[in-house]
């Protein structure tokens, strides 16, 4: 089986900076990888994704504030977020494709996932 497991959650200030991380375990093979967050009330969003060969793309809301990085193996995925706002403040999911499609495009990872518990991030103002 895959497993995957975030970690890094905390409560920061409002412009700060925080990284979260994602292990994956299992038999897999490298593909298209992501982040999500989900607001209590909200629907979950996807806000960051990278393809296999590295290509990393991000909504409008996360663009020039957070970045998206994983090792060569695809076996660990990063979220190092900077400039922090409360509207940030969710539980942080990581996603793998269960379908291990190489590349991501608009659509990836909104369904066929494989899903760690989430991490919490509060931003306070």
């Amino acid at each position: 089986e895959v497993g995957l497991m975030e970690s890094g959650g905390d409560s920061v200030q409002a412009g700060g900076s925080l990284t979260l991380s994602c292990t994956v375990s299992g038999t897999y093979t490298r593909s298209c990888m992501g982040w999500f967050r989900q607001a209590p009330g909200s629907g979950r969003e996807r806000i960051a994704a990278i393809d296999s060969g590295g290509t990393p793309s991000y909504s409008d809301s996360v663009k020039g504030r957070f970045t998206i990085s994983t090792d060569n193996r695809g076996k660990s995925l990063s979220l190092q977020m900077t400039g922090l706002k409360p509207e940030d403040t969710a539980r942080y999911y990581c996603a793998l494709d269960r379908l291990f499609r190489s590349y991501c495009s608009g659509a990836s990872l909104k369904e066929n996932n494989y899903w760690g518990q989430g991490t919490q991030v509060t931003v306070s103002s």
